[in-house]
């Protein structure tokens, strides 16, 4: 053999004797054909995918099949490709893809609408995919923590308004519009002053009059804008992704989403999430139930961090079996050194009373008080007379209150048996454990996979999008645990089984149809029969 410089390739020219197979082009462990076994063992139809319960003798055009524009956005967000037009040009040049498509190669279009108009299947995909992650084991169903993290959305901050930004926005109009209607009043004066011909100074003066115009329309669009948040609920107006807010935690404030997600600590696998555009608080008991009706258990051990501790949520999670471990807020972080805070007080179950530091009790009044934020409470109340006299009264006593008082809430004993859950040693070994188990989906698609934005806006899409994210998450983690080959074998199993199932519902749906003329055929039969018969 002549030496060569370098290693050379074959030559473009060379003629193919077979040309090759399209099923050569990946081998037989690479992960692709993961997620083809994956999206053959699902039901499309039952998430609602649209098209899958397409018949195959309609009309028209027909369109691709949902399975295949299902394999091309896992493939996608797997290998950090969520771009339409980056998979319409993947899907033409890349060997694992044009495997997975049968070298079919849609458009970016027709990529992007699928992602637009099936989110709602998207999630229901989603789902179906922890209930198959229950099935194989790999949920403990025992324990899991909650938090969220913020995503951009596709707006910016300055995009968002808020009500004191829209009337220092007004202000600033204010300040512009008349600065410049003293400019056009100078520039009058002063044409009046040359009395000069026309043309000499009205091109300047023009220039200012649709100047002052233009900022009245801004101006006007403002107070627009100002009038419709007082009168709505949202607190926040975006001019471009409508269900996007500007949402901070620590010193971080972004444009976007706050995503919610229930980690099970097993193999820190997402088993519930949700996409909301509010802070944590509030979220603790829906995301647990969700959890808890996803993993199909009794009880369950919750642990999530301070931002979560709202009294009605932990409430709604003793009801529901659901056992929260969540920080509580105690106290008023405003009172200064040496002041008495309400934990300074302890509660008599059997007198129905507060006893203060210096043993005096505090009694309840009658009837029931409404407080800001809509909790039903009962207060207590100290004497007047024993306060006057108390030598603790500077510590105690507001600077103008006659007598100490404290609001009691209907369904205290919820918290105080929280209070002393939170005080046990398994408390704190959860506690330490919820960052690790929590935080690693997030830090992984995050970091790993650079998902730190949403490429699509509003509530149905972002969490399509988000369903995406989450779905592939999962399955890149049970591919790492179980292994490929374990994995595919499932899947295999699964689609033999649905196959046999759907072949005996096929044949009872058969028999059932015939049923009402069993006794005509049998009768006919019998009927055919005695005809046959020979004459005697």
């Amino acid at each position: 053999m002549a030496n060569r410089t370098f290693k050379a390739g074959d030559s473009r020219e060379q003629p193919s004797l077979l040309p090759p197979r399209i099923e050569d082009y990946v081998g037989q462990q690479n992960p692709v054909r993961a997620i083809d076994s994956f999206v053959g063992a699902l039901d499309l139809s039952k998430p609602g995918f649209r098209h899958a319960d397409r018949a195959a003798d309609e009309v028209g055009q027909p369109p691709y099949d949902p399975a295949d524009l299902l394999k091309l956005y896992l493939y996608g967000y797997i290998n950090q490709i969520r771009s339409s037009r980056r998979l319409e040009r993947e899907a033409c040049r890349n060997l694992e893809l044009i495997w997975l498509l049968k070298n079919m190669k849609p458009g970016y279009r027709t990529i992007a609408n699928f992602r637009k108009e099936n989110w709602a299947a998207l999630k229901a995909a989603n789902r179906s995919f922890v209930l198959l992650l229950r099935d194989l084991g790999l949920i403990g169903g025992t324990f899991v923590a909650i938090d969220g993290a913020l995503f951009h959305g596709n707006a910016s901050k300055g995009s968002i308004f808020t009500q004191g930004k829209l009337a220092k926005q007004i202000a600033a109009l204010d300040k512009e519009i008349e600065a410049y209607g003293k400019a056009l009043e100078a520039n009058d004066a002063e044409e009046a002053k040359r009395c000069a011909g026309p043309g000499d100074g009205s091109k300047g003066s023009g220039d200012v009059g649709e100047k002052v115009k233009e900022l009245m329309a801004r101006r006007e669009r403002a107070q627009a804008d100002l009038k419709n948040l007082e009168t709505s609920d949202k607190g926040q107006l975006s001019k471009t992704d409508p269900d996007a807010r500007l949402l901070s935690k620590g010193d971080q404030t972004i444009a976007g989403y706050n995503v919610q997600s229930v980690v099970d600590d097993k193999h820190t696998l997402i088993v519930a999430s949700e996409v909301v555009n509010r802070n944590d608080a509030g979220h603790l008991h829906e995301m647990a139930k969700a959890a808890k009706e996803a993993l199909d258990v009794e009880t369950l051990q919750v642990a999530a961090d301070a931002g979560y501790s709202t009294s009605e949520d932990l409430k709604a999670c003793e009801d529901d079996g659901i056992v929260a471990y969540v920080p509580l807020h105690e106290g008023n972080g405003k009172l200064k050194e040496g002041r008495l805070s309400r934990k300074d007080f302890s509660y008599d179950a059997n007198a129905d009373a507060y006893r203060c530091p210096a043993g005096e009790l505090l009694r309840p009044t009658e009837g029931r008080w409404t407080n800001t934020s809509g909790r039903i409470e009962i207060r207590y109340l100290a004497r007047k007379a024993a306060c006057a006299a108390c030598p603790l009264s500077a510590r105690c006593l507001a600077p103008k209150a006659p007598y100490r008082s404290i609001a009691r809430w209907e369904h205290e004993d919820v918290l105080e048996r929280h209070r002393m859950r939170m005080q046990s040693a398994e408390a704190a070994t959860l506690m330490r454990r919820r960052s690790a188990i929590v935080e690693h989906p997030f830090g992984t698609l995050k970091c790993r996979a650079g998902y730190q934005h949403f490429l699509v806006r509003g509530f149905d899409k972002v969490r399509g999008e988000w369903s995406l994210m989450a779905l592939c998450y999962n399955f890149t983690r049970v591919l790492s645990i179980l292994g490929f080959d374990r994995f595919v074998a499932y899947l295999a199993e699964k689609t033999r089984i649905a196959g046999a199932n759907l072949l005996a519902a096929t044949l009872r749906a058969i028999r059932l149809a015939l049923r009402p003329f069993r006794a005509k055929i049998s009768l006919s039969l019998v009927v055919s029969a005695f005809r046959a018969a020979p004459a005697p």
